[in-house]
């Protein structure tokens, strides 16, 4: 056997025991005790993380930090995974940011020079642009495990009353214009709410407590998920039925915000309109939206909705109103 197959089944082998001796691996590739030490010596070099042990129960294990056997990319592949990744780098903050930077190094350092050459011309003819935030997002790896975990977060938010205490079970997290959002079951609200993670000025994973509710004790946990979250309301949760009707303008306008949003009804002509419902708390939320259209909207129900932009335009009328024929400007 060739030391380069025998290298690639080492690390295979190395990462199925998780823990052994040079004279067990030895016997088993039937090379001597020094041949084995040097071929874990050049595993260790390409980045095996392994911890040897003395005494006489000592030997190899692998730490905690698993790595993955070799895996043979196409040129084409290499290059999609690397932009991939590349696309990521105009976010201020990552889930696993160093690990993405590291990968991005391996790829390119590791791939012929004429294929370094094609990303670095390639790098001036693609791009992936997202608006730029100063706001950092701290805590977006404790956000994900949690979700992946079901475990319960404590945060500390900054909110419209200021930074409050909030227990949430995070469904996931998300990006979209710049900025990271966390969907979560607000266990001090009792419903599902979307969390700006920027604005998450503390967060720790709490250890579970005799009675304390946890992602297994809601009825609908295992099919929460991002696509469907907005959909889980507390049965007690007033929801109501907004219907809007949309120009042609206001239908490309509105595919252009940032998920999620209900989905748009067209006609042949272009217009269009959103028939949906929504929790009633998020009536302002949405005036504000609807306002941001101008005349490319125009909200039919709730009644609800409707009057709280009216009473958002009073509200600007007099605020830039000097005058009356100021005032008419509105």
């Amino acid at each position: 056997m060739s030391k380069s197959k025998r290298l690639m089944e080492l690390m295979l082998v190395v990462h199925r025991k998780r823990s052994f001796t040079v004279k067990e691996l030895a016997e088993e590739f039937g090379v001597s005790s020094r041949t084995m030490l040097r071929d874990l010596q050049e595993l260790g070099e390409l980045g095996v993380p392994l911890y040897s042990e003395v005494g006489p129960h000592g030997g190899y294990r692998l730490l905690n930090e698993r790595m993955l056997p070799p895996i043979a990319f196409s040129e084409e592949e290499a290059v999609a995974i690397f932009f991939a990744s590349h696309a990521l780098r105009h976010y201020r903050d990552l889930p696993f940011e160093t690990e993405t930077s590291s990968a991005l190094q391996k790829f390119y350092l590791h791939m012929p020079q004429d294929v370094r050459s094609r990303i670095d011309e390639m790098r001036d003819r693609v791009d992936f642009q997202v608006p730029y935030r100063s706001q950092a997002s701290p805590f977006l790896n404790v956000l994900l495990q949690a979700a992946v975990q079901r475990q319960t977060v404590r945060i500390g938010y900054d909110g419209k009353a200021g930074v409050e205490e909030r227990d949430i079970l995070p469904v996931g997290i998300y990006a979209s214009n710049g900025l990271w959002y966390c969907p979560a079951y607000c266990l001090t609200r009792r419903d599902y709410r979307l969390f700006r993670c920027d604005r998450m000025k503390t967060a720790e994973i709490l250890e579970p407590k005799a009675g304390q509710p946890e992602m297994e004790a809601l009825p609908e946990a295992e099919q929460v998920h991002l696509g469907n979250w907005d959909n889980m309301h507390d049965k007690d949760t007033e929801l109501v039925r907004i219907h809007v009707e949309l120009t042609r303008e206001g239908c490309r306008r509105f595919e252009t915000e940032m998920w999620p949003q209900p989905q748009i009804h067209k006609r042949e002509d272009g217009t269009g309109w959103i028939e949906s419902r929504i929790p009633k708390s998020d009536i302002s939320y949405n005036a504000h939206y609807y306002i941001g259209l101008g005349m490319e909207a125009r909200v039919l129900q709730p009644p609800e909705l409707v009057e709280a932009i009216r009473q958002m335009l009073d509200t600007l009328r007099d605020q830039y109103g000097t005058n009356g024929n100021d005032a008419s400007l509105f």
